[in-house]
């Protein structure tokens, strides 16, 4: 199968896992914070504001599992977790970035649009 000028894979499902983690805003988001520097996790909780606890524990458990991003235990009392992306994972702060760039440039022409569908009740 082709996508414009790039091939996508023929096992579809093989990358869907991926897709779903990297597409998901959690990690997107988190990503993106740490694109800046390494976090300790009350940093991140702050800095993305909406994220819960479990969520935020959860998102990073299956970016570090991927390999997008490191956990770093520094022994202090209390121990300090510092997480920071990996070089994996900064091969992925310019595709996002490209990402949330689109979305600030078309988040009002898109919010028009649902309102209209919306307004029609759905599917003419």
């Amino acid at each position: 199968m082709r996508l414009g000028h790039m091939s996508v894979p023929g096992d579809c499902e093989r990358i869907s896992p991926m897709l779903s983690r990297v597409g998901n805003k959690w990690a997107a988001l988190l990503i993106l914070v740490m694109s800046e520097r390494p976090k300790r996790f009350n940093d991140l909780r702050r800095e993305v504001e909406s994220i819960s606890q479990r969520m935020l524990t959860q998102t990073l458990r299956g970016l570090e599992r991927d390999g997008l991003v490191s956990r770093t235990v520094v022994p202090t009392t209390p121990p300090q977790v510092t997480y920071a992306l990996t070089p994996l994972g900064e091969t992925l702060i310019e595709p996002l970035y490209a990402l949330c760039l689109w979305s600030a440039e078309n988040v009002d022409a898109v919010e028009a649009h649902q309102r209209d569908f919306d307004a029609r009740g759905g599917p003419a």
